[in-house]
């Protein structure tokens, strides 16, 4: 049976994992530590089947929750497998020392993903408060029943434009704002549902600098929302 592969820390760091914690699998299965060249990797079978249901991915986080409370981890993406514990042992004798100092960079460390999106009707009030033509443009319309349609489209057209330049703009506030109470910063993927997606390392001492410093900035920029999800494992730090 191959090897699911939670995470990985220094040996004894996590110490006993309780008897009850399992992992991926319907019914879960029970997670157990293997140990090599002073590195712990925890790991449990893998089922026969394994797809992102939410269950796994919750079983995968809640592992990775138990072992964090005690110790700096390398967190495995789910869906992370070797053939056997074997093979396992292997990884961690060929990489013991890479894996022993991103551990020391990562010990008492979090992450936190800030996800930014404009509140539509706030965002709209903003740019026409601070945009003198569009305003005109809109009092024009407004006066003669809703204007053309050309008048309309080009109306929406500049609307739209002046919007992506507020997310250039309140892009670059985010990540001036936050930036500095993080030891570091990685730019997660695109999207259409966000505007701003980055994932912030900071020391267990830093989080409240950096939740401070969101509540600051939602307050200064009230068309602007932000979502904050964490303390999280830093997936985004590890390069594991």
């Amino acid at each position: 049976m191959s090897t699911y592969v939670y995470c990985i820390t220094r040996s004894g760091d996590a110490g006993p994992l309780p008897e009850d914690l399992t992992g991926v699998g319907d019914p879960p299965l029970p997670v157990r530590q293997l140990e090599q060249d002073g590195l712990t990797a925890v790991v449990s079978d893998c089922p026969g089947r394994l797809r992102p249901k939410r269950r796994d991915l919750l079983a995968h986080q809640r592992v990775l929750t138990e072992v964090g409370r005690k110790s700096a981890a390398l967190p495995m993406r789910f869906g992370s497998i070797a053939e056997a514990d074997d093979d396992v042992r292997d990884v961690l004798r060929e990489h013991a020392d890479s894996y022993r100092q991103k551990l020391q960079q990562l010990d008492g460390r979090v992450e936190y993903n800030i996800k930014a999106v404009h509140q539509q009707e706030a965002v709209l009030h903003h740019v026409l408060a601070r945009n003198a033509d569009l305003r005109a443009r809109a009092e024009a319309n407004r006066r003669a029943g809703g204007g053309t349609y050309e008048e309309r489209l080009q109306f929406g057209e500049l609307v739209a434009a002046a919007v992506r330049e507020c997310e250039t703009e309140d892009a670059e506030a985010v990540r001036r704002a936050l930036e500095p109470a993080a030891e570091g910063v990685r730019v997660g993927p695109e999207s259409t549902g966000w505007f701003v997606n980055l994932s912030f390392l900071v020391t267990q001492a830093d989080a409240e600098r950096l939740l401070t410093a969101v509540r600051r900035l939602t307050d200064e920029l009230p068309h602007l929302e932000l979502r904050v999800n964490g303390p999280l494992p830093p997936y985004s730090f590890t390069d594991a």
